[in-house]
C-alpha cells in the first residue's frame, strides 16, 4: 500500500482512539478534536474508504477495516515511543512530548524509529538515574 498522508494519518489515529473509547467514530467527533470542517472529514472518509482503510458510509458509524486498524496501531505506538523517547531521554514535558511527537511520527524513517526505541530502552534501562542528574 502507498504512503498515506500526514492527515489521512491523523484521522486513522482519531477514528482509532474513538473506536476504542465508543466502539464506532463519528463525523462531528473528529471534527472537533482534529480541528476540521465535517466537509474535510467526509472527504478524508471517502478517500479511507476508497482505499479499504474505513467502514464508512454518511450518517453511519465509522469504524477501522482490518488494514486500518493494522496502520492505526502502528501510527499510535510510533506516537507513544517517540513521545517516551522525549520524556525519558531528552526530559521534555508531557505536553511539549506529545505535540512534538504527533508531527514526528509521520516523518521518522523506520531505522531512526527503532534507533530511537532502543536508545530509550538502554537509557532506562542503564542510565536513568544519570539522565536525571544532566537536567
Amino acid at each position: 500500500m502507498e504512503k498515506l498522508s500526514v492527515s489521512l494519518e491523523d484521522y486513522i489515529e482519531e477514528i482509532y482512539n474513538q473506536v476504542l473509547k465508543n466502539g464506532q467514530a463519528k463525523v462531528t467527533a473528529i471534527a472537533e478534536t482534529l480541528n476540521v470542517k465535517k466537509a474535510s472529514v467526509s472527504g478524508a472518509l471517502n478517500t479511507l474508504s476508497e482505499k479499504k482503510l474505513v467502514n464508512y458510509s454518511p450518517y453511519s458509524p465509522i469504524t477501522l477495516t482490518a488494514e486500518g486498524e493494522n496502520i492505526a496501531k502502528n501510527i499510535l505506538k510510533k506516537h507513544e515511543k517517540i513521545t517516551e523517547f522525549f520524556k525519558e531521554v531528552l526530559n521534555i514535558s508531557d505536553e511539549e512530548a506529545r505535540e512534538t511527537a504527533c508531527k514526528m511520527e509521520h516523518i521518522v524513517s523506520e531505522k531512526l524509529f527503532k534507533n530511537m526505541t532502543k536508545f530509550t530502552k538502554f537509557v532506562k534501562t542503564n542510565l536513568k538515574e544519570e539522565i536525571k542528574n544532566l537536567y
